[in-house]
């Protein structure tokens, strides 16, 4: 009898442990769904962004897009060429080229799309294409500086750090070269894209040149985009050019492809978590480019669709007039 009572005991005691183990698995297995969806929520409204709500037409406008034929540059090509703008892609790769202006076309359902071929990387090719762009075409209304090189170590053709070199310099020789263009075309816009990473260095007048931990490459040629827009606003000032430089956000673009494939497949995951899609990321490049309400901002710096305070030194005037002298004695000009 006391053999049955201690076996009945154990079977009960193990079909409550059985029934606590079951219902532990149950509420794990629940909460980890809704850790999950209240983590993916978190983090969806971290992605939101403002978009451009702006309609403004651009019938008879000609833009022109640096980087036009991926990520950013071809959603704000779709965008403009939906408008009405003519829209011209400027691109080193002439085959993704041709690939992007179909893309846009069929999105836009626009035919006013073209390409020429500009390599960023060399001063040489941004002065032919200049040459070329002002003998073709008779109108620039709005110019895109959105070429842009990650935070990569290399040299450009001329021997400058690749991502001041492409970044800064390409844009800064191209900018100056059209700007006579710009000001016969007035009421114009320059836009040149930048992030917010500007603030984590300061630009060295010793080695602007600098090549050595790659991030800080990168800070240093935003730094250098934020510089270089204030001093083109400042020296268009009554001319009828006004010029922004927007960090469009953290975007889920394809800069990885200059890096390795484990890199490429990590960075993947995390773009998809906490980056925005580039069409987002365009929001606020289309609205610098369309909008009335930017041009009591020219010289500042937007972010989602707003005009967004600085750090104190990346507004110092001193500073952008040196940068602006340095680098023209950089790409000669004269």
């Amino acid at each position: 009898s006391q053999k049955l009572q201690a076996h009945t005991f154990t079977s009960s005691t193990c079909a409550h442990l059985h029934w606590f183990k079951c219902q532990a698995s149950v509420m794990y297995v629940v909460g980890t769904v809704v850790a999950s969806l209240v983590f993916f929520l978190i983090l969806k409204w971290m992605k939101r962004r403002r978009v451009c709500m702006d309609v403004k037409r651009l019938d008879g406008k000609t833009v022109l897009v640096t980087g036009g034929n991926s990520g950013i540059g071809k959603e704000t090509a779709i965008a403009l060429a939906a408008r009405g703008a003519r829209v011209i892609i400027a691109c080193r790769d002439v085959q993704k080229a041709e690939v992007a202006v179909r893309e846009i076309k069929t999105r836009s359902r626009s035919l006013n799309v073209s390409y020429m071929e500009l390599d960023l990387a060399n001063l040489q090719s941004v002065r032919e294409f200049c040459q070329t762009f002002l003998q073709k075409e008779q109108r620039l209304d709005v110019l895109i500086n959105n070429a842009g090189m990650p935070s990569v170590l290399g040299w450009t053709d001329d021997r400058f750090s690749m991502c001041f070199g492409v970044n800064h310099l390409g844009h800064f020789l191209l900018t100056s070269l059209l700007l006579n263009r710009l000001k016969e075309c007035a009421p114009s816009r320059v836009i040149t894209l930048t992030s917010s990473v500007y603030k984590y260095q300061k630009l060295d007048f010793q080695d602007l040149n600098y090549n050595v931990i790659p991030f800080f490459t990168f800070c240093r040629s935003k730094l250098a985009n934020i510089y270089f827009t204030q001093e083109l606003s400042r020296l268009m000032e009554g001319k009828g050019v006004t010029a922004y430089a927007v960090h469009p956000g953290f975007v889920q673009s394809n800069w990885t492809c200059h890096f390795s494939i484990l890199f490429r497949i990590v960075m993947q995951v995390i773009m998809y978590m906490f980056f925005v899609s580039c069409e987002v990321g365009a929001q606020t490049v289309i609205y610098c480019a369309v909008s009335d309400d930017v041009l009591q901002y020219s010289g500042s710096f937007f972010s989602d669709c707003q005009p967004t305070p600085l750090r104190p030194f990346a507004r110092d005037a001193g500073v952008a007039k040196k940068l602006w002298e340095a680098s023209e004695r950089m790409v000669k000009l004269p």
